[in-house]
């Protein structure tokens, strides 16, 4: 056993409950603890065996079964070696297979003994020996999932976490002092797998002039880091080369492919392009792959690596294919820009449905989901094409995110996003587009927590360039987005000013939406200047506006903005002291914000209900806490927690 094994409590809380678990009349108890390369299955499993041997007075067998290697062991073989390890002298073990099983669960069935077998290879070589009832008990570790078998009971075993890694590699160290840093930064670089952990902690012990903070410095660079572990006969890629080796051609070059992927998950469809194989058959690859532990299930269709298996998929890919890695995170960064790019056309208004070579993105719903869950893949394609030089792409893909990004406020990437669609725009020498992404950047800024100097800083470059290009379009969005900055920076006067210029100028255009959405800052304006009621008359309008079905505005731009007018609304009333009303209207504006992202007019609008409604009002602080903090406004977030 190994003495400096840590952590998994839970885990060895479940294998002690196989003692007291009953099942059905023939069946035996068998408990299967699965999991990939390195997380120390076996180690556990012995561990576990030790733990229970009080349980188990006639004893504890262990067997290997050899499953991943390139020669598992036979199921007569195996049962032999159970039958000798229960006492049968070879010369009472039956020559057939059957009988051979059956002796072996009768003697199970009246013993009372704990049997592991390891590092099963599939059901076909479990199930022979299983028991089939009485008080003995089973625990099988594999790294495939063994979906076959019934009437198991499954633990998966996970890494570890940050804690108990650290103290693992600290345990292995055995006394030797560590600076506390390296040694956090050392375990970190594992990824929480024990045999990772034993590699490092094994090299520091064999080398006792390295410094730990050194060793942490060379696993920092990915491209260097799985040459780092290895003790000995101890490496981590030996260990998930045997995994490698179970898998069809198919199955392996979807494996060493998936490792250009920029993000740290993916669907089905990314994996079929980066893999090039038909849907039907990456999902068949993936399938095993999970099966085998190289890749994990992350829920809802997703799939991530391990990142050190993915650190392994890349050697892979560059051993066996060489070149070809360049023409596979080629296509799949233009597969994702293409795809990003339809899916955000989706929102703007007017296009309908757009590149029918896309046809996975039939709606609106099925682009936001894939917008959303692809983020880090189609951002990661955004950033390698800028620097590739692939400019048009790239503004193409920025300029398709504008109205879609209205609906995911508060995401960390837009920034990035119109930064690369204004730099883009500079290399191709388009002035307009260039004025576009730099409005697009003056909205990034106003969501809070907003930064109105940024804002006026972007909007005046974009006013330069838009008025020197004769854009009337952009010259009007840089008075949309100046109004907002000067409003947040308490100049209602200037703000208001800006405002009724960008309105006149969306209306001579015919930018309906664009218009009602200046609309309402004007009513903005008029509450900040203190003009309350004249504020209200101004929000009804657009209101009534919002509600015209002749009047032009796009439906899905008009639901989105109802639900925010409706919100001012009620706050204007809540200023006049017409209370019943004002709760009115915001009652029915967040009931129609809960279709939409969370989004600071959503708090905002809560906590305006909270504050009106007194002692009943503790429920709308709550949710305003919830999604102030959802938003990333923790000070926000404090203060209606502080009012409930």
């Amino acid at each position: 056993m190994v003495a400096d094994f840590t952590g998994r409590s839970r885990e060895l809380i479940w294998v002690s409950d196989l003692v007291y678990a009953e099942s059905a009349p023939g069946v035996g108890v068998v408990g299967l603890v699965t999991g990939s390369a390195g997380l120390g299955k076996t180690t556990f499993a012995v561990r576990a065996a030790h733990a229970l041997l009080p349980s188990f007075p006639d004893g504890a067998v262990f067997l290997d079964l050899f499953g991943i290697s390139q020669r598992p062991l036979p199921v007569p073989d195996a049962l032999r070696a159970l039958l000798r390890a229960l006492g049968v002298p070879d010369q009472r073990i039956p020559p057939d297979v059957h009988e051979r099983a059956s002796l072996y669960r009768s003697l199970m069935r009246d013993r009372r003994i704990l049997v592991v077998l390891d590092n099963a290879g599939s059901e076909e070589q479990v199930r022979p020996l299983l028991p089939g009832g009485g008080t003995s008990r089973v625990l099988v570790t594999t790294r495939r999932l063994l979906a076959g078998l019934e009437g198991v009971r499954r633990l998966a075993l996970g890494p570890l976490g940050p804690a108990e890694s650290t103290n693992l590699l600290a345990g292995i160290l055995n006394g030797r002092t560590v600076d506390g840093a390296a040694l956090t930064r050392l375990a970190e670089s594992c990824g929480g797998l024990p045999l990772a952990l034993r590699i490092i902690g094994n090299r520091l012990l064999s080398r006792p002039d390295w410094d730990a903070a050194e060793l942490a410095a060379r696993l920092a660079p990915e491209e260097h880091r799985l040459d780092q572990f290895r003790a000995g006969d101890l490496r981590i890629a030996a260990a998930f080369m045997m995994s490698y080796e179970q898998l069809t051609p198919s199955a392996r070059q979807v494996f060493r492919r998936l490792a250009v992927l920029p993000g740290r998950d993916f669907g089905a469809e990314l994996a079929s392009v980066a893999g090039g194989l038909p849907l039907g058959d990456a999902w068949e690859a993936l399938d095993d792959l999970v099966d085998l532990g190289l890749l994990q299930d992350a829920g809802a269709g997703r799939y991530r690596f391990h990142d050190l298996v993915r650190l392994f998929a890349r050697d892979r890919l560059q051993a066996e294919e060489g070149d070809a890695a360049a023409a596979v995170r080629e296509r799949v960064t233009v597969w994702l820009l293409r795809t990003a790019t339809a899916a955000g056309r989706w929102f703007e208004p007017g296009y309908g449905r757009p590149d029918p070579d896309v046809p996975a993105l039939g709606s609106t719903e099925e682009a936001e989901d894939w917008l959303r869950a692809e983020v880090e893949n189609w951002l990661g394609a955004l950033r390698s094409a800028s620097a590739a030089g692939r400019h048009r792409p790239v503004l193409d893909c920025a300029e398709s995110m504008h109205w879609f990004s209205d609906r995911w406020a508060h995401a960390p990437h837009w920034r990035e996003v119109f930064s690369l669609g204004a730099e883009a725009a500079v290399a191709l020498a388009d002035p307009v587009q260039q004025a576009t992404q730099l409005n697009y950047l003056a909205w990034v800024h106003w969501v809070p927590p907003s930064d109105p100097e940024a804002m006026l800083r972007c909007t005046a470059r974009a006013l330069e360039l838009a008025e020197r290009s004769g854009a009337a379009q952009q010259v009007a969005a840089a008075h949309d987005y100046t109004s907002r900055a000067l409003l947040a920076l308490d100049r209602p006067d200037e703000a208001a000013a800006s405002a009724a210029v960008a309105a006149g100028m969306f209306q001579a255009a015919g930018d309906i939406d664009a218009y009602v959405q200046t609309l309402s800052q004007i009513g903005h304006c008029r509450r900040k200047q203190g003009r309350t009621a004249e504020a209200l008359r101004q929000y009804r309008g657009t209101l009534d506006l919002i509600g015209d079905g002749s009047s032009g505005m796009t439906p899905t731009i008009a639901a989105q903005c109802r639900p925010y007018v409706l919100a001012r609304i009620g706050q204007c009333l809540a200023d006049l002291d017409r209370r019943a009303e004002a709760v009115a209207a915001l009652t029915e504006a967040v009931e129609l914000m809960e279709k939409l992202q969370p989004n600071f007019r959503q708090a905002e609008a809560l906590e305006t209900l909270g504050a009106l409604l007194e002692d009943e009002g503790r429920p709308y602080y709550e949710r305003a806490a919830r999604t102030y903090r959802e938003i990333g406004d923790e000070a926000a977030g404090r203060r209606c927690e502080a009012a409930t």
